[in-house]
């Protein structure tokens, strides 16, 4: 067996694995390094097992509306050990789809904790293999995509301990739904827990430190994401600091600050959801004098570390730590290594938070545009008058998009409301071909779908708006 390759990367998430699948198709022998298991966390502990987990609570709290629709069910109830169950399959299910592909592409999957050593033309790998012992790999080129893990903060108390603190690994798979649960953090992972536990009955608090509530989304869709929620009954404390948490044998106490003030509130479990840190440690990083920047490893526009044939990717190299950013930064680096015209790396990057109702998001913020010192014409369309909605029962939500003045080129769209995340894509594709107003408009969009919001949206910046 040779430990010679084109290409080792370190990291087998959606940033880690579909590079190597990329450099395999370009034709460069190829290794990839994983520690725990093929995927990484968004396959086996992020995006899909915790859609998997909203789906069924989705489902379930969809039967308390059954009769809007005509139909009747009695005595509904949900097994909670079996919503857990089916989760953990679907993520089993994409592991092996992912060591499918490794095998397809003939990709070499070497399991162990990989570190570096000062080497030429790039450093060499030294793997801790799971079954003992260690291997030493060579490479022309290396590429990091070791991820991030949750942020903790052990000097207040908010540190997971798998039964009253949580994580996001611990929020997947506990025994049963805690009566009471406060999540700590309201960005996309802290909003879709307590959603998911909500719809199961749990009595819900989130904690957020600013001012609203889902803070880099627009702050129309963060007000109406709000109003959302409490109607469901979520609550909410913003611009409330956490000071101490304490736990005892009854729960959890979180001590609060806000406004001068301070409030004690009390529960079974807390959920942390305080941010992400790059995994950086015990690579090799600083004896190479690779630069790292808050826990996230400084590259340039194609993931060059400033380390020769060194290169990183994905959540360890930055914001947003989201899995298509990292694929996206992925082909880009392995192309350009390549010596091929790549992707555009600035590419927009979607958002999108899988709560009830959805949140998706791409470009800039109206707020933003407006810093940025441009001006800017703002379009909105609600789904309470479109008649897909309404047929549906998901009149919810609105779209709102954001052009240049200047040059008519849409910069930004913003949406809530059901499957926008499903939607979304059309508003990133038109930023990416740098779409104008007038392309919109003259973009025909079929009836009835929920899609036709995005173009009435487009028609009503202008003041073109037909059904409205």
């Amino acid at each position: 067996m040779s430990d010679a390759f084109d290409v080792v990367v370190i990291g087998s998430g959606p940033g880690g694995y579909v590079t190597a699948i990329r450099a395999s198709q370009l034709g460069l022998k190829t290794a990839i390094v994983e520690r725990e298991v093929l995927g990484g966390i968004c396959l086996n502990w992020g995006c899909i097992p915790t859609k998997a987990l909203l789906k069924s609570a989705e489902v379930y709290a969809n039967l308390g509306h059954l009769a809007e629709y005509g139909i009747k069910v009695e005595k509904a109830s949900f097994d909670f050990g079996a919503i857990v169950d089916r989760s953990r399959k679907v993520a089993t299910q994409l592991n092996s789809g992912v060591a499918f592909l490794m095998k397809k592409h003939k990709i070499e999957v070497v399991e162990g904790t990989a570190s570096l050593e000062k080497a030429t033309p790039a450093p060499k790998v030294v793997v801790a293999l799971k079954a003992g012992g260690t291997r030493t790999l060579s490479a022309k080129h290396v590429i990091l995509a070791t991820g991030a893990r949750a942020r903790t903060i052990p000097a207040i108390g908010l540190e997971p301990d798998g039964k009253q603190v949580w994580a996001y690994r611990d929020a997947l798979v506990p025994k049963s739904a805690p009566k009471s649960l406060l999540v700590i953090g309201s960005g996309a992972i802290g909003i879709e827990f307590a959603c998911f536990y909500n719809a199961l009955g749990s009595d819900v608090t989130v904690i957020e430190a600013l001012d609203r509530i889902l803070p880099v989304e627009d702050e129309e869709v963060s007000s109406a994401a709000r109003k959302a929620f409490e109607k469901r009954g979520l609550k909410f404390r913003t611009a409330a600091s956490v000071r101490k948490l304490t736990k005892s044998a009854k729960g959890i106490t979180l001590e609060l600050e806000s406004g001068g003030k301070t409030e004690t509130l009390s529960a079974d479990v807390a959920i942390v959801a305080v941010g992400i840190v790059g995994n950086v440690e015990n690579l090799g990083l600083e004896a190479l004098g690779v630069k790292v920047d808050r826990t996230h490893v400084v590259t340039d526009s194609h993931g060059a570390t400033g380390v020769p044939g060194l290169y990183a990717i994905g959540d360890v190299a930055g914001p947003p730590w989201l899995a298509h950013k990292a694929s996206h930064e992925g082909v880009h680096c392995i192309e350009h290594i390549a010596g091929i015209a790549s992707s555009n790396l600035t590419a927009p990057i979607p958002g999108c938070t899988y709560s009830t109702p959805q949140i998706a998001s791409v470009g800039v913020t109206e707020a933003a545009a407006k810093a940025q010192g441009l001006k800017v014409r703002v379009g909105r369309f609600p789904f309470r008058v479109n008649g897909k909605a309404i047929a549906a029962g998901e009149t919810e939500g609105f779209v709102k998009v954001v052009f240049d003045e200047a040059t008519g080129a849409l910069i930004g769209a913003h949406m809530i409301g059901a499957e926008v995340t499903e939607m979304v894509q059309g508003f990133a594709l038109a930023i990416t071909l740098e779409a104008t107003e007038a392309d919109l408009h003259a973009t025909v969009f079929p009836h009835p779908t929920m899609s036709e919001a995005m173009h009435e949206a487009s028609l009503d910046a202008y003041g073109k708006v037909l059904h409205l």
